[in-house]
């Protein structure tokens, strides 16, 4: 993979789209992370002053927030945190369910990155931008990924680059090792990892989609995700009416 190609030819894409659909400029979740990381730079380079990051804390830990100001600082990104605890809190409320309700519970877990998309796409709205998304290949292939939560975006500059090769990008952009060296992790609750969640290493999911050899229970359960998310994947099937 020619690195700095590849830089220059998805930060021409992500002007042609948005220009091209009437955006000014980008809109993206910061999370402290490798793909958000990724992205922000992206849209850094693509749209200077005209992006914006959106550090979006809900219950989150405090270090990826301190990741997430720190990139933002750094590579001199315009930010706004907006905090969402308060509003999850009280839409649990609303649903009935108390504070203290397990936070494993996906059902649960997954208002989160819903109430990040709406928030992602308020200021959208406001600023006349697009909402970038920050998933990869390896998660969309196997619809890792909340529907309509960190799926609900407008335009993916990454979403045909496997994990490995967003960590080739990242290192070619200098993003910093703090970041690059941290478990993945969608931040749904404490302690939780992407890798034991899925069940599966990103190496094994990456080797997976290239061909490569892996182990038969692996390559099962990588084909157990596909086939799950496979309404994840495409827009909501419509019934044809006959005659």
């Amino acid at each position: 993979m020619h690195v700095e190609k590849l830089c220059h030819e998805i930060c021409g894409w992500l002007k042609d789209q948005v220009f091209s659909s009437g955006g000014k400029g980008g809109v993206f979740g910061l999370s402290g992370g490798i793909d958000s990381a990724v992205v922000g730079v992206l849209c850094k380079k693509a749209f200077a002053e005209q992006c914006l990051a959106l550090v979006l804390p809900c219950h989150s830990q405090a270090e990826d927030m301190e990741h997430a100001l720190a990139l933002a600082h750094n590579f001199q990104i315009p930010c706004r945190v907006v905090e969402l605890d308060a509003v999850f809190d009280q839409f649990l409320l609303a649903l009935g369910e108390e504070k203290s309700t397990d936070k494993k519970d996906l059902s649960l877990a997954n208002i989160k990155p819903r109430l990040r998309m709406n928030t992602l796409y308020y200021y959208a709205s406001r600023l006349s931008y697009r909402v970038i998304g920050t998933g990869n290949k390896s998660e969309i292939s196997v619809g890792y990924f909340t529907k309509y939560g960190d799926g609900g975006v407008d335009f993916e500059p990454i979403g045909d680059l496997l994990k490995e090769e967003v960590y080739e990008l990242a290192r070619y952009l200098e993003i910093p090792e703090y970041i690059l060296q941290k478990k993945p992790s969608g931040g749904l609750w404490e302690g939780q990892d992407d890798e034991t969640e899925m069940g599966i290493t990103y190496a094994e999911l990456d080797r997976y989609l290239k061909g490569e050899t892996v182990d038969a229970a692996v390559a099962e359960k990588i084909r157990r995700r596909q086939r799950y998310s496979l309404h994840k994947q495409k827009m909501p099937p419509i019934f044809a009416v006959k005659g």
